[in-house]
Parts: structure tokens; C-alpha cells; sequence
């Protein structure tokens, strides 16, 4: 008789965004948070400690890597520093990622990398932190909860909260507030399935 595995964690996505919609400014410029409420340190530990795998993607990653310099905690580590587990790095040319210690370089769809996490994380939850990877898994019912949080600036350019050529109706239901993040509007959503009423 097999050992029971353990339940799977939620898959959520979670962003600060622009008022006009934007999740970083042209080249992956992310200095535009420093305008934005301060999230109380507390406040990111809290929603760290669930999280054990995250999965990003690769253009978010050369550009963390190439602003490093520029970056402070805030935009430079996941939760602030507060987190710590496995990042999984979505890439199609995973051997060039073989030298960072800190990552996981995959070439696999989201379905497989929401797997893999899931696998990984060990009952915990899996966090996506790239727009264009929460729209895949966005596709394929993948996400379990949205966590939002808004800045009071407005950017013009750079990489969109949500986009699809043509468009694409994604209906989200009000979970709550985020306590503690009312300045910056911290919202958890969840999204209404098709089997929803």
C-alpha cells in the first residue's frame, strides 16, 4: 500500500500593478514601485510562508539579473526577501541558466511546470510571477487565486497585467482584503470557472 500523497497547495498569481494597467515598465523596469505604498514587512512574510515554489519566466529573470545593480529588496527578490524555496525559470534554452545556483531552468509547457511545482512544493502553494505564464495557465484553469495589489502611478508602456490579441472575458470573484495592505488596495480574487454560479 502507497503512502498517501499529499494534498496539492493553491496555484496563485500575484502582481502590483500600475493604475494603468501595467506590471513593469518598458525594458522589465520595475523603479516605478518605490512611488507605491510600502507593504508592511509583516505583510510579506505572511503571504511568503505558504509558498514553496515559484515559477517565473525567463525575460523577467535576464532583466532581474541585468538591473540587479539598479534593484532594491523590494524589486529584486521575490515577497521582499521574505521568501525562500524553489524557482522554477520557464526557458527554452534552459542550459544557459546551468551556472545560477538559485533556479530550476525549464523547457516545458505551463501545464507540466504547474506539475513539476506542484510536485515540488509538496502540498504547499506555487506562486507565478510573470503575466505571460499566468495567461497560459489562466488557459488551462490553472490559477486558484489571484493576489493583487495597485500603485498610484501610471507608466504609458511595458509589460500588461493581462493581454490577449482580440481578448478574453476572465471573471474573478472577491475573496477579500488583504489585511494590513489597504493603502496599496491588496485584493484576493478568485477565479469563477465556468461550473461556477
Amino acid at each position: 500500500m502507497s503512502a498517501a500523497q499529499p494534498a496539492a497547495g493553491k496555484v496563485t498569481w500575484g502582481f502590483t500593478a500600475s493604475l494603468d494597467g501595467f506590471l513593469a515598465g518598458p525594458e522589465h523596469d520595475m523603479s516605478w514601485m518605490a512611488h507605491g505604498p510600502q507593504l508592511d514587512p509583516e505583510i510579506s512574510a505572511r503571504l511568503a510562508a505558504g509558498v514553496e515554489v515559484i515559477i517565473s519566466g525567463r525575460r523577467g529573470y535576464d532583466a532581474a539579473r541585468a538591473q540587479a545593480a539598479q534593484r532594491d529588496d523590494l524589486t529584486a527578490e521575490a515577497y521582499g526577501g521574505a521568501w525562500a524555496g524553489t524557482e522554477l525559470v520557464l526557458t527554452h534554452r534552459p542550459e544557459e541558466l546551468a551556472d545560477d545556483p538559485a533556479v530550476v531552468a525549464l523547457d516545458v509547457d505551463v501545464v507540466e511546470a504547474v506539475r513539476r511545482a506542484h510536485e515540488l512544493a509538496g502540498g504547499r502553494d506555487v506562486h507565478i510571477i510573470s503575466a505571460d505564464i499566468a495567461r497560459q495557465a489562466l488557459e488551462h484553469d490553472l490559477v486558484d487565486e489571484l493576489q493583487v495589489f495597485s500603485a498610484p502611478v501610471m507608466l504609458g508602456d511595458g509589460t500588461r497585467a493581462f493581454e490577449v490579441p482580440g481578448g478574453r472575458l476572465v471573471r474573478w470573484e472577491l475573496v477579500g482584503a488583504i489585511p494590513g495592505a489597504e493603502a496599496a488596495f491588496g485584493r484576493i480574487y478568485r477565479p469563477l470557472r465556468s461550473d461556477d454560479r
